[in-house]
């Protein structure tokens, strides 16, 4: 897997845009999506993984749990998944691992945390193109007949109404990408699509053939701080990612907080970028 390291904001957007020019088009246009992550140590262990070790099968009852005792707030959701991703969206541990079209937004989870600013982050890029040719013969068809790469609620429902639908398609196990329906407004302003894998005890990177469809960008703990504060003044904050007062609130809470002094080191000794 490769992987990169940066040492600036300039540097990022750099390694973040390079070969996305399109010869064709004449425009830039990118097949990858990206996640942030606070710890670059972390793997790609979904949340459910790291809640019910013991028994993945209680996917199926709290997503239950979740239908019930939300109901007022999913009426009119019908789909099982945009029940999923809207599960995952709101803190369920789920299968799935939240993604971003923007490689920005994604910046913006590797260094929201202040508490991890003694970790470097990372940013994962996963290349969608490469990761389909993977996919079971039938699904494969399905995004060419649709021409896109990334699946959408109503091509899944064609397939079925639960994870185990999946399995019918193919019993070796494989992953993809879905997008949902933009029904709250932080799916829409963090470009959030979705990835699971059929097995949920696998690992999207450990599936045979995947890991060289990922590329790591490693943000060093040291320019954390510039990162972010350098998002902050392009509007990609928590104000933006998490819509309402809860995410003004952070957002305020980060902006006041005395960092510089403890994670600007370089800047104080005169280096700047």
């Amino acid at each position: 897997m490769k992987e990169i390291t940066v040492h600036s904001f300039i540097e990022l957007q750099t390694e973040v845009f390079r070969d996305t020019w399109d010869g064709r088009l004449m425009r830039y246009r990118d097949n990858r999506v990206y996640r942030g992550m606070g710890n670059a140590s972390w793997t790609m262990e979904p949340a459910l993984n790291r809640a019910c070790a013991h028994n993945l099968g209680l996917e199926q009852h709290m997503l239950r749990s979740f239908r019930k005792y939300g109901y007022a707030d999913l009426q009119g959701v019908s789909s099982f998944w945009q029940t999923a991703a809207l599960a995952q969206q709101f803190g369920l541990p789920t299968r799935l691992l939240d993604w971003t079209y923007s490689p920005l937004v994604a910046a913006h989870f590797a260094t929201e945390n202040v508490a991890m600013y003694n970790r470097d982050g990372v940013i994962w890029c996963a290349d969608v193109d490469e990761i389909n040719t993977h996919l079971p013969d039938a699904l494969r068809e399905l995004l060419n007949e649709r021409q896109t790469i990334i699946f959408t609620m109503d091509m899944l429902d064609r397939i079925g109404s639960s994870y185990e639908a999946l399995n019918g398609v193919s019993e070796t196990p494989y992953a993809f990408f879905f997008e949902p329906a933009s029904t709250v407004n932080r799916i829409a302003n963090q470009y959030a699509l979705f990835s699971l894998t059929t097995d949920p005890a696998i690992a999207i990177t450990e599936l045979p053939g995947l890991e060289s469809c990922f590329m790591k960008i490693i943000i060093p703990k040291e320019i954390k701080l510039e990162i972010r504060d350098k998002l902050d003044y392009i509007n990609i904050s928590e104000r933006m990612i998490y819509p309402g007062l809860d995410g003004i609130a952070k957002w305020i809470t980060r902006r006041y907080a005395n960092l510089g002094p403890a994670y600007n080191a370089a800047h104080r000794n005169g280096k700047t970028e």
